[in-house]
């Protein structure tokens, strides 16, 4: 499967990516359905292992969707395994300097690039013609900035040979930027916090990577398209089905007068 993110970010088109924390091949078949970009699995802080995510990046790809995953930490383990799973695309935490990156890269490739092992046990089911060569073409590796140290060495990690991309989260990159000053949360609105932002887009551009931002809402996505990021992550599968359950009960309470907190009215 050629990687059709990194075709599109050269074409300058703006991109949208899924993404799931609840451990279920079902609900990542969903997300997979909506017109995404791509959907990632979040090993990190999802509700999953790896028994979950692999048929998860199973049914996204059954889609003809690009699937990533966000693993839970710089270990070539767990980076590699992911990627025999059929995954595109890994997003690591926490990349605070040029080294740390590079470590990360060097875990996405197979020598000469890099070093990782050979054993694509179902990456090679799910891209016929599975090759050396490919795969390193292919992957794409995103080194998420959300420390104050990634921030202070940001120009030195956007340059990283082999780097494809940065990812902001920026729940981590406020409370490490502020120094807990402010509490995390999408969607920032604050000077300083836009201004670092919109920092982190202009270093992956002028490296030529690709930089991608999580986001709580469209409108806020569509200023990030506007600040120079390639792609954003909008929301994801557990906040969109609480909100979307939490709108059809307060509508439905609206419309019958009927309060689920006192009781009233046939409430159970």
């Amino acid at each position: 499967m050629p990687n059709a993110l990194r075709e599109k970010w050269n074409a300058g088109t703006p991109t949208i990516n899924g993404w799931c924390s609840i451990g279920s091949s079902f609900a990542a078949e969903i997300m997979a359905s909506q017109g995404f970009d791509s959907v990632t699995v979040d090993v990190q802080h999802g509700a999953l292992d790896y028994g979950a995510a692999l048929p998860m990046i199973q049914a996204i790809g059954g889609r003809r969707m690009l699937p990533m995953a966000r693993v839970p930490w710089r270990e070539p383990g767990i980076i590699m395994k992911m990627l025999d799973a059929g995954a595109m695309g890994i997003i690591c935490p926490m990349i605070n300097t040029r080294a740390e990156a590079q470590e990360f890269v060097s875990y996405m490739r197979y020598p000469p690039l890099g070093q990782r092992s050979f054993g694509p046990t179902r990456a090679a089911f799910g891209h016929p013609g599975y090759n050396v060569k490919d795969a390193n073409q292919d992957v794409l590796a995103l080194a998420m900035i959300e420390t104050a140290s990634g921030v202070a060495n940001l120009d030195e990690i956007a340059a990283t040979p082999g780097l494809d991309g940065l990812y902001v989260g920026p729940a981590d990159l406020t409370l490490g930027v502020t120094n807990g000053r402010l509490a995390p949360g999408f969607d920032r609105t604050e000077d300083e916090m836009v201004e670092v932002i919109k920092r982190i887009a202009a270093a992956a551009k002028a490296n030529g990577i690709g930089a991608v931002l999580h986001c709580g809402s469209p409108e806020y996505a569509a200023k990030a398209i506007g600040w120079g990021y390639n792609m954003v992550t909008v929301s994801g599968d557990v906040r969109l089905l609480a909100t979307a359950a939490a709108d059809t009960v307060s509508r439905f309470r609206q419309l019958t007068g009927t309060d689920g907190a006192t009781g009233e009215k046939g409430a159970y």
